[in-house]
């Protein structure tokens, strides 16, 4: 028998649906071209020394995209990727639609030709995230929904036929797809078939948001998870004093895990049950950084993930 002082250990979940992996903004990486953020092959080769065999592609332009070269440069360092990423101002009308998909098509390619399966699609902002200019009213009217939801189910069917790839939508703080009532709204106009949601913890819980809630109570649509914690003690002073998104960011509000909310490990276990691979990608967003903070971050958080059993 075992001294009494010696206790067994917790057991941690076997979450062996769920895939890890990190991405550009957890270097600090929000454009394609800003002198002052890591260089791409910087961020290549910290990201596969801190233990992550999956990566975003990032702003288009910032990695390579010629896709022989891109491909080579992950193959060299063991790095695959699980999905690019657009930005779409959809709820704007038919009008919008040549350039928009102009722009997808360009980032579909290249994701496909990396052998990613996945399209993460970011709404518009509302309000400038450099300046905090505000750019649009923050509610959209029934026309603007109507022309949303439409044309991200067009979207959908255009690049899973012409790319083979899934779109995952993305709601984001600042942008019209944000809140719960935002997002359950936008999921019950949208055809499940055509249109996944890509669950990003920080900017659901930074909009109120419960995540395990909405995995467990649509969790036929979540295809793609975003891993990320909020500081509440500064989420609470951006509420009440309407701080944009782009200036919270560079007051902390999206902290190193596990210090922030939600719970990473009640969402990881949620996602499990689901029964389905799920990529689980974490994206601290700390734009602007100093270039020697996102490596040991990455690393800390690698690990603190791996106790929770991913």
């Amino acid at each position: 028998m075992a001294p009494a002082s010696v206790t067994d250990p917790v057991p941690v979940p076997a979450l062996d649906r769920i895939r890890v992996g990190s991405a550009p903004d957890s270097w600090g990486v929000w454009f394609a071209d800003d002198p002052g953020q890591v260089p791409w092959d910087r961020f290549l080769d910290e990201v596969a020394e801190a233990g992550y065999p999956w990566i975003e592609l990032g702003p288009y332009g910032y990695l390579p995209t010629d896709p022989a070269r891109l491909t080579d440069e992950l193959a060299r360092r063991g790095l695959n990727v699980s999905a690019g990423t657009v930005f779409t101002a959809l709820h704007r009308g038919p009008s919008v639609w040549e350039a928009t998909w102009e722009h997808v098509g360009r980032v579909a390619a290249l994701t496909r030709a990396t052998g990613a399966r996945h399209l993460v699609v970011i709404p518009s902002f509302w309000r400038d995230d450099r300046t905090a200019e505000i750019l649009e009213p923050p509610e959209l009217t029934t026309g603007q929904w109507a022309h949303l939801t439409q044309g991200m189910e067009r979207l959908g069917r255009r690049v899973k036929e012409t790319y083979g790839l899934d779109i995952v939508v993305h709601p984001h703080a600042d942008t019209h797809i944000d809140t719960r009532t935002h997002v359950e709204r936008f999921l019950d106009a949208t055809d499940a078939d055509l249109v996944g949601l890509c669950l990003d913890t920080g900017h659901y819980a930074y909009c109120g948001g419960d995540s395990v809630r909405l995995i467990e109570t649509y969790g036929e649509r979540i295809g793609y998870l975003h891993l990320k914690q909020v500081d509440p003690e500064i989420l609470a002073e951006v509420v009440a004093g309407g701080v944009p998104f782009g200036p919270a960011v560079r007051r902390g509000v999206m902290c190193e895990p596990p210090s922030g909310v939600p719970a990473l490990e009640p969402v990881l276990v949620a996602a499990q049950k689901l029964g389905v691979d799920l990529f689980a990608i974490v994206e601290q967003d700390m734009y602007p950084c100093a270039p020697d903070k996102p490596l040991p971050i990455a690393v800390r958080t690698r690990s603190f993930l791996r106790s929770c059993g991913a």
